[in-house]
């Protein structure tokens, strides 16, 4: 199966989240119709009981009987253990069952999952001792295109165990920093303050310098998120000081005969809310189908040119400006310049997958 295929079919399970999971009442409900179809995108023969075996049974010590949810074997050798609770369930609460079970098979992977989140364990930390947090999770309802390129190492026709063990450490520190800091982003720790403080300012790590620098800090840090997002989209724009170079695409998603006539002007600011939301969205639908409509109210980002599937609407005036989201409140959101549109991705993401497009 090539890559592309793949991302097509874990989105569809993806999309099956979203449409089911409010009416997914137990654990039964919740592996027939998001677990089983996961790991049949993956590959893996789900009624056969040789390869995908349905309770598994994983003796704990003086504990006999006990069965892990499935077993994967793959050419022969146990390979991957899944334990499935229902997708109302907190994971926190259940990794020390997984944790159990894992010790006692050679199994060399675990998967605690809801049917949404799935987080993947391996033994980085003490050979044949599940660590105590996953090397990598994965929530299909907020898929990125990064981990649907580590789901596909796990498809069964990809499968080698010691290139996803040896990617795995990485990928867990990896995760770890990058968790670390985006939690620095909204609340600066101590330690974290006192260490800039020394090796940056070159100043004193009291107690009164903390609480005066840690605000410069976390504005420091989305500061240079943001100009990093503003030279992206510059570039991708190709503009220039005063100046923005209009990619084809987007000057043919507007109707320029009726800009004509009502004499609209669409303005570099706009532009930029358009690739902004055009850059939160390009996870969840192909970018060709994210459309613009001015107008002289407000500015509409859409899908397929169709006005009833309007995702963002922008408006500018001198005092302030917000944008309008197409949910059942039409809920507003003030922002000062354009980029900060990208603070709000989450509701975008929300607002899109609530009109269930396809």
């Amino acid at each position: 199966m090539e890559k592309d295929e793949f991302s097509q079919k874990i989105k569809s399970v993806s999309k099956r989240v979203a449409m089911l999971k409010d009416s997914l009442k137990n654990e039964e409900a919740t592996k027939n119709s998001l677990i089983m179809p996961f790991f049949q995108v993956l590959g893996y023969d789900i009624f056969n009981p040789l390869e995908f075996i349905p309770e598994y049974t994983a003796d704990v010590g003086i504990k006999k009987g006990e069965r892990v949810d499935y077993a994967i074997v793959i050419n022969g050798k146990l390979q991957i253990l899944v334990e499935a609770k229902t997708i109302t369930e907190d994971l926190n609460n259940h990794d020390s069952q997984l944790f159990r079970y894992f010790g006692t098979t050679d199994a060399k992977f675990g998967i605690l999952t809801n049917g949404d989140e799935y987080r993947f364990f391996t033994d980085l930390e003490d050979q044949n001792k599940m660590d105590s947090e996953p090397f990598l999770t994965v929530k299909l309802s907020a898929l990125r295109d990064n981990q649907i390129t580590e789901l596909f190492r796990f498809a069964k026709e990809n499968f080698d165990e010691d290139s996803i063990s040896s990617s795995a450490s990485q990928l867990k520190y990896t995760t770890q920093f990058k968790e670390y800091l985006t939690k620095e982003m909204k609340v600066v720790d101590e330690d974290f303050a006192r260490f800039i403080l020394q090796t940056v300012f070159n100043q004193r790590a009291t107690q009164a310098n903390i609480e005066v620098f840690s605000p410069i800090i976390k504005a420091g840090f989305n500061q240079a998120i943001q100009e990093q997002v503003s030279d992206k989209l510059s570039s991708a724009l190709n503009t220039s000081v005063g100046t923005a170079s209009i990619p084809d695409e987007v000057t043919n998603a507007a109707d320029t005969e009726e800009a004509a006539e009502s004499e609209i002007v669409t303005t570099p600011a706009e532009i930029e809310a358009y690739t902004i939301v055009k850059l939160v969205l390009k996870d969840y639908i192909d970018e060709s189908r994210v459309f613009y409509r001015d107008n002289k109210s407000y500015f509409n980002v859409l899908i397929d040119d169709n006005i009833r599937r309007w995702v963002v609407r922008v408006f500018f005036n001198n005092s302030k400006s917000w944008i309008q989201l197409n949910d059942e409140s039409k809920d507003t959101l003030e922002f000062t310049h354009p980029i900060d549109i990208y603070n709000y991705s989450d509701q975008i993401v929300q607002t899109f997958k609530n009109l269930n497009i396809e």
